[in-house]
């Protein structure tokens, strides 16, 4: 009798270092290799302990954010015989990802004194890329080819940032489909998911990221875009700028293009020159590397080619200045210590004329998040050294990368899984979807999986 299970391999049942093992019937997969980010050292670790040394048929990889992607060297590792697969922007965002990883775990070990760090090294990477096997969205391979019964794999576009992707896997005439994360409607720049029409999968792991978020029933992104040009006018003409903290994989290119957008629809200055800086200059040149060959709003629009992006002097490493009138896109989203965002928010914060535009979500520990929940006239502290009095108009924007949790329940009513287990959501947001399920759904076994236990559908 044949045995499919799932395992997941994540700290706890949250958001943060996603990693998920399959075995189905002797074909062993993972599915992601993230880090947790509010961990550190090999507490950052998923459980790769729990899976057999060498044991693993494939690693899959959904996209390049460092929750999915950040500890795949030491998946690797674990795993010295499994390949792993993943789409071309994927690979390439990924690459980047951790070589800078490297080098931000290398200062972390020398400032805090986490001797752990670096979980793995440049070299590494280099020598572990070459088991990295490249394949397109909506074309079927085989994992084990020669095998008595095939293991086959699809890509689909997820739509949440370049190269994501959703993740069919079929085996003895049965289905299982991994989310990733999803965005259905897309943004300025990426299109928005394109996944199958699913039939009664065996299994549906489906992220949850946002079951308790409630949006308005007005919301309209069109609506939310109107308003970012309004912020960003306002600040230019009381003499100020805008700052407005991205992610490097994904906001960075979306703000950006919005940002020539509205030069394009009048709706801020054409000649308001933008800034941008930290790791998105590299992420934006990988995003205009792959603008002809992706499914795109505006195919082959390059940003730094066509936008006359600023992006500092990187010879001299100097901080970047303060100029009147301009727009500052810079990474971390936010604003974690040491990061762009966040020394140029030291001569920043104090202005009145100056607005910070917050465009996506920040823990509340951080400074971005920190600053979201203060008033004008407070203190806000930085980092270790530098306090800074919040002087500045502060406005928040909603263009979550993540599906809505009334899109997310229409797609899963609409396959009626088998079994259904929720992912990548904090505990409010999963339980959520398990009640809205239970009613909608009741005949599918709905799961919010726990560490260590192993589910067989």
């Amino acid at each position: 009798m044949s045995t499919f299970s799932f395992q997941s391999l994540n700290l706890r049942a949250e958001i943060g270092g996603n990693s998920y093992s399959l075995n189905l019937d002797g074909t062993l997969i993972l599915l992601d290799a993230g880090m947790h980010p509010k961990e550190n050292g090999l507490d950052a670790l998923p459980r790769y302990q729990d899976v057999p040394f060498d044991s693993a048929d494939a690693i899959i990889i959904s996209h390049s954010h460092l929750d999915h992607i950040g500890t795949l060297p030491v998946a690797q590792r674990e795993q010295p015989s499994a390949p792993v697969y993943l789409t071309a922007p994927c690979a390439a965002l990924g690459e980047a990802l951790l070589h800078n990883s490297v080098n931000v775990m290398s200062s972390q070990r020398e400032e805090l004194g986490i001797t752990d760090y670096p979980l793995y090294h440049h070299r590494e990477i280099d020598h572990l890329r070459d088991r990295w096997m490249i394949r397109p969205y909506e074309k079927t391979f085989s994992l084990d080819p020669l095998g008595e019964t095939e293991t086959t794999v699809t890509f689909y576009d997820a739509g949440h940032i370049l190269g994501s992707a959703g993740v069919l896997i079929e085996k003895n005439n049965r289905q299982i489909f991994y989310t990733g994360d999803v965005n259905f409607k897309g943004h300025s720049l990426i299109k928005g998911a394109r996944f199958p029409q699913l039939n009664e999968p065996d299994l549906l792991i489906m992220e949850t990221t946002r079951g308790a978020d409630e949006r308005p029933t007005n919301y309209t992104r069109a609506d939310q875009e109107k308003l970012l040009a309004k912020g960003i006018r306002n600040a230019i003409e009381a003499g100020g700028s805008a700052l407005i903290p991205v992610f490097a994989i994904g906001k960075t290119q979306e703000v950006l293009t919005m940002i020539d957008n509205f030069k394009t629809e009048g709706l801020i200055p054409d000649q308001t020159p933008v800034f941008m800086g930290g790791l998105s200059t590299k992420m934006t040149m990988i995003y205009d590397s792959f603008s002809g060959s992706t499914r795109r709003h505006r195919p082959n629009f390059e940003i730094l080619r066509d936008m006359k992006v600023h992006t500092g002097n990187k010879r001299r490493r100097a901080p970047i200045e303060y100029k009147p009138g301009a727009i500052y896109c810079l990474s971390s989203g936010m604003m974690s210590e040491k990061t762009t965002s966040n020394i140029f928010a030291r001569s920043f914060l104090q202005n009145p004329a100056n607005s910070l535009l917050f465009v996506g979500y920040a823990e509340p520990t951080t400074p971005a998040g920190a600053i979201k929940k203060a008033s004008s006239g407070d203190v806000i502290r930085l980092d270790g050294t530098h306090k800074v009095q919040l002087n500045c108009t502060v406005e928040e924007f909603d263009f979550s990368g993540h599906a809505r949790r009334e899109e997310l329940l229409e797609f899963a009513v609409k396959a009626r899984p088998k079994k259904l287990l929720l992912v990548h959501g904090d505990p409010d947001a999963a339980s959520w979807f398990e009640k809205k399920l239970a009613e909608a759904l009741p005949e599918t076994e709905v799961i919010i999986p726990q560490p260590k236990a192993k589910i067989l559908f």
